[in-house]
């Protein structure tokens, strides 16, 4: 009781004239949305950004900046990235520019009707052409279609395509560096995520030759895309006999730029919280929605603000609109100084669909373990406020790659929640993806919860900074408990006492590592806090700390009792130790650490293929992605691999093989190795 006493007296009492509530922020922020704007952008990038070429980059960027300045945000930039398919950014190798003007591809055969005979037109549907399609003569090329189907994919480089286009059951751009080796003109793409939309081609938009990008290094092969339709018309075809197509592409790579735009809501102090979401696609529901989504949230904070309805926020209110991946790695490389007073991010990189369509629900996903944050937390007291008052469910998912919340990794350091819904109607990377298939209810929504989200934090002080906290404290026995449970499971239908022991080694690792996670999410409200307030907002947190211990090591004492008793049932006369594992890589790994060399993920686009030695590229694998975020130059391998199981759950994946062969390549520096 005493100790309550002390942290109460220490911790200052609210001023007079308090900040406005998360309920409040909502509300507002509601009745400022404007839906007729955020719709009208939307429709705008869309028009543009459907035709994916550099040009129309340019133009979508010019579009934002004039956009983000009429909103009244300061401090408004168009920042020109290179785009010469050299540069790196992190890991990544930034693309070429592209362009196109003009894309045909034809049947040659009189016997299907006329109207029927052209697959491919760039002008009429622009993803009938993949992004990156290298050129032909400007009268065209004829060549001969041979279908590959997935189980041909092993035998690829092996076959003699030479003058042929492939058609191909596999999306080509995972196979592209086969059809390379195997001396194709090109691809035909009838992969589709969605069979059922029979005239939807999918937009194939990666063409690098050892990953997404095209780059100095890649071949400039055709890229065409057919609808199912199509599809089935061409394999009637192939039936009876060989097809030949006319292809005429104009297209060209050269060096030239990848811009973003970002603008600010000016805050009192030095710190920033950003909200980021990606241009440059086809679609309007990915993503156009979210830089709509987002460019709304600021424009309707901006008003909110000048009309003295919320006041001005103790940290600047960011917004940056760039090409996914790409461009925010740009932004976090060249804004150094910039991202170290960033201390919270929300990516919107989401459909808004229907509200009448089965899966349409959002899902926010948290950060990944190794920065777990309080913004875990609060997102889903933010949905958890505002999607109940218009009948919405929610879900929340553990982190997954994909998109630009590798931010939150520990070399970027900005913690990152990410809003994301279904479609529906699964159209993504299709052309069906158009502006129609949008409810604007949905972008309210996303919009409405962006925006709460970062005023609340933008304005967070000491009070709001405690009461983060809590949050996150109840979210960490939340999780806890979680993990507690599911073991007991488990341990109630144990065979014997090598299963037990396995067991309760498991259980009393996930059990100490959660507490660890949830007392990290707890302890990172300090960065609201003023330094020289720092260490009095410290001991206010000591308790919440000290619960979170007390019930991790009630959790693995209920966890010992359920051993006890179910060995008792089984006969088992002896104690049950907790079992350790004995992976022999954890031997080998114990005396190595791991040194990164650059931020985020690693994708290996400057690596050739066939020397990746059956290893994924870690642009978007969960495994080799988690366990790099986990090396931070101090712990050993083998507590990295712990870790990433810890996270990821059992996994047979080769980790010191993996950091091995990204040392012999100096992607990382191996601490302790034999040289």
């Amino acid at each position: 009781m005493f100790r309550w006493l002390v942290v109460l007296l220490m911790w200052p009492a609210p001023a007079a004239d308090t900040e406005p509530s998360l309920q409040a922020v909502i509300e507002q922020v509601g009745r400022g949305y404007r839906s007729g704007d955020a719709m009208r952008v939307l429709g705008d990038v869309y028009a543009s950004d459907r035709y994916f070429t550099f040009p129309r980059f340019h133009a979508t960027a010019e579009y934002l900046k004039s956009s983000m300045l009429k909103a009244g945000l300061s401090s408004v930039e168009l920042v020109e990235t290179p785009a010469d398919g050299v540069s790196p950014v992190g890991y990544w190798t930034m693309p070429l520019a592209w362009d196109v003007s003009s894309a045909r591809l034809e049947i040659l055969d009189d016997s299907v009707p006329a109207a029927a005979r052209v697959l491919a037109d760039y002008q009429k549907v622009p993803s009938s052409l993949g992004m990156w399609s290298g050129p032909t003569t400007p009268e065209g090329i004829t060549a001969e279609v041979v279908e590959v189907k997935k189980g041909d994919v092993r035998n690829l480089a092996q076959m003699d395509l030479r003058g042929k286009l492939a058609l191909t059951e596999e999306n080509p751009a995972n196979i592209k560096w086969l059809l390379v080796k195997a001396g194709a003109l090109g691809a035909i793409n009838t992969f589709t995520e969605n069979p059922g939309l029979a005239d939807g081609r999918q937009w194939i938009n990666a063409w690098g030759d050892d990953g997404w990008a095209f780059t100095k290094r890649s071949t400039p092969l055709l890229s065409f895309s057919i609808t199912p339709r199509q599809t089935a018309l061409m394999r009637s075809l192939l039936a009876r006999g060989p097809v030949r197509v006319k292809a005429a592409v104009d297209s060209r790579h050269y060096p030239g730029s990848y811009p973003y735009v970002t603008g600010v809501i000016a805050g009192t102090g030095p710190e920033e919280v950003l909200t980021l979401g990606h241009t440059s696609e086809q679609g309007a529901e990915d993503n156009a929605t979210g830089v709509a989504a987002t460019l709304e949230a600021l424009s309707t904070l901006h008003r909110l603000i000048a009309e003295g309805v919320l006041p001005k926020p103790k940290r600047s209110i960011r917004v940056l609109s760039m090409g996914e991946m790409y461009g925010s790695m740009n932004y976090v490389q060249s804004n150094p100084e910039r991202i170290g007073r960033t201390v919270a991010a929300m990516c919107v990189d989401t459909p808004a669909a229907s509200y009448d369509l089965a899966g349409t629900e959002y899902t926010f996903y948290m950060n990944p373990h190794v920065a777990k944050d309080f913004t875990d937390a609060f997102i889903l007291k933010v949905a958890g406020e505002y999607l109940p008052k218009v009948n919405r469910p929610w879900h929340e998912k553990e982190f997954t790659t994909g998109t630009d919340t590798y931010m939150a990794e520990p070399m970027v350091g900005v913690p990152t929640v990410w809003g994301y819904s279904g479609s529906g109607v699964e159209t993504h990377h299709n052309s069906e993806d158009t502006p129609d298939r949008v409810d604007e209810r949905s972008l309210r929504d996303i919009s409405v919860i962006d925006a709460a989200f970062l005023y609340f934090i933008a304005n967070a002080g000491e009070p709001e900074a405690l009461w983060l906290a809590r949050l996150s404290e109840s979210r960490g026995y939340g999780q806890t408990l979680k993990f507690a449970s599911q073991f007991l499971d488990s341990i109630a239908y144990a065979a014997d006492a090598e299963a037990l022991g396995t067991l309760r080694g498991q259980a009393e690792a996930k059990i100490a590592y959660s507490v660890d996670r949830e007392s990290q999410a707890v302890s990172s409200v300090l960065r609201l806090v003023p330094k020289p307030r720092n260490a009095a907002v410290r001991t206010a947190l000591g308790p919440m700390l000290d619960g979170l211990r007390r019930f991790g090591y009630l959790q693995s004492s209920r966890v010992g009792s359920a051993v006890d008793a179910r060995a008792r049932a089984l006969g088992i006369n002896t104690a049950v130790k907790p079992a350790e594992d004995r992976d022999p890589q954890l031997a080998a790994a114990l005396k190595l650490v791991v040194k990164r060399k650059r931020f985020g993920t690693l994708p290996l686009d400057d690596l050739a293929q066939d020397r990746w030695e059956g290893y994924p590229s870690g642009a978007w694998a969960a495994v080799p992605t988690i366990a790099l975020y986990w090396c931070d130059g101090r712990r050993n391998l083998a507590d990295v691999i712990r870790l990433t199981r810890l996270e990821l759950g059992p996994t047979e994946f080769d980790f010191l093989g993996y950091f091995q062969f990204l040392a012999r390549h100096g992607y990382v520096e191996m601490i302790g190795a034999d040289p």
